[in-house]
């Protein structure tokens, strides 16, 4: 399916259309150093310097809390309030330490296309440094997934730092894939057959270690979708060149996803002057799923990496060590010329590419005709 029409009940304009206003003008020359300019899809240049442009506010331009204040205010383009559209609800999953309730969006599949059911279900959980985002970040791609491959989609919007320190986001995804799945004896509407985690960026990270969690609680998850999944210590390094992958050197100061910004998610999740108490509360391995004790029995995996990502070469460097495992289906798909928001920016052809993919590998891990 291609993406959702946004003339549905709390849809937008289309958010790739130029404002109405500029805040500041500013060129490629301006933002990209020559040798990663020459990598850039051409479309995806035209779609930066046109974000450098908008009159919009950027989350990462202002303080944190004013970011929280005014959610909406700071949004990407991309965001879309599903409230209200037609098979989709509102719950919530109770966390494991019992001290929150996380909320989630139930994308229900249209019975009327795909049967009464029951459907698959898919786990998704949004990227944003562990810091940002919410459940309207992923919400076109939820749709998109729920309309073209006929699964019910669970939207989780896990803890973030510094409210919760990190880890809890891993420990919310976990309570959710018990929330779903029928072993855990909780009866809901949603939990017929659980196949699938899926995450971008920092979610791609939580999904790579809920699928070693998953194993090792025999819980029989049939695809991880992980998108440019940090699976170094990539929050930890204080610089690009501390990191043994040329991609993140590479592409350090790049205008999507630079390491100043990545530095900064860090700062946030792991303060400097409480680093060792910090890392204390999770296993090692969370904060480098490349270092994960055991690669054998995990389920099949997709990985999908931009060109031009940063966190490309460790992201590829997991799906080899998959490989290396010799028991695991590992797909890898490098999309040419794409940096590292492209699955939201819907004038690129590789953002419509990889709703295709996504919807292809849930519905052959489901068996959907």
């Amino acid at each position: 399916m291609g993406d959702h029409d946004s003339s549905q009940p709390g849809g937008a304009a289309d958010p790739m259309a130029p404002p109405t206003t500029k805040k500041k003008t500013v060129t490629a020359e301006d933002l990209f150093e020559p040798h990663v300019q020459a990598q850039y899809d051409p479309k995806a240049v035209e779609l930066v310097v046109w974000g450098a442009n908008s009159a919009s506010p950027a989350q990462h331009e202002a303080p944190l809390a004013e970011v929280r204040k005014n959610p909406s205010l700071y949004a990407p383009p991309w965001c879309t309030d599903t409230t209200g559209y037609e098979r989709v609800s509102d719950d919530a999953v109770p966390s494991t330490d019992g001290q929150a309730q996380i909320p989630v969006k139930v994308y229900c599949p249209d019975p009327t296309k795909w049967g009464e059911g029951p459907y698959g279900v898919h786990l998704n959980f949004h990227g944003g440094g562990h810091v940002l985002g919410d459940l309207t970040t992923d919400a076109l791609l939820c749709l998109n997934m729920r309309e073209g491959a006929g699964v019910v989609v669970v939207d989780v919007n896990y803890r973030h730092c510094p409210e919760a320190t990190w880890g809890k986001g891993i420990e919310d995804g976990w309570a959710a894939v018990q929330w779903v799945c029928p072993q855990f004896g909780r009866e809901t509407e949603h939990q017929p057959r659980l196949g699938v985690s899926r995450g971008i960026s920092a979610g791609a990270t939580i999904s790579l270690v809920l699928q070693h969690l998953a194993r090792d609680a025999g819980v029989p998850l049939r695809l991880c979708m992980a998108t440019v999944p940090g699976t170094d210590k990539s929050l930890l390094y204080d610089d690009p060149a501390e990191s043994p992958y040329p991609s993140f050197t590479e592409f350090a100061n790049g205008p999507v996803l630079p390491f100043a910004r990545i530095r900064l998610f860090g700062g946030i999740c792991f303060p400097r002057d409480e680093l060792p108490e910090r890392l204390a509360l999770v296993p090692e391995w969370w904060t480098c799923p490349l270092q994960a004790p055991d690669f054998g029995g995990l389920c099949d995996t997709l990985i999908r990496t931009g060109a031009v990502d940063p966190l490309r070469d460790e992201a590829e460097a997991y799906g080899f060590k998959l490989v290396q495992a010799g028991n695991v289906k590992v797909t890898m798909k490098r999309y040419t010329g794409c940096p590292h928001m492209w699955m939201y920016w819907r004038p690129m052809p590789q953002k419509h590419e990889y709703d295709q993919d996504s919807i292809r590998a849930l519905r052959d891990a489901h068996g959907v005709k």
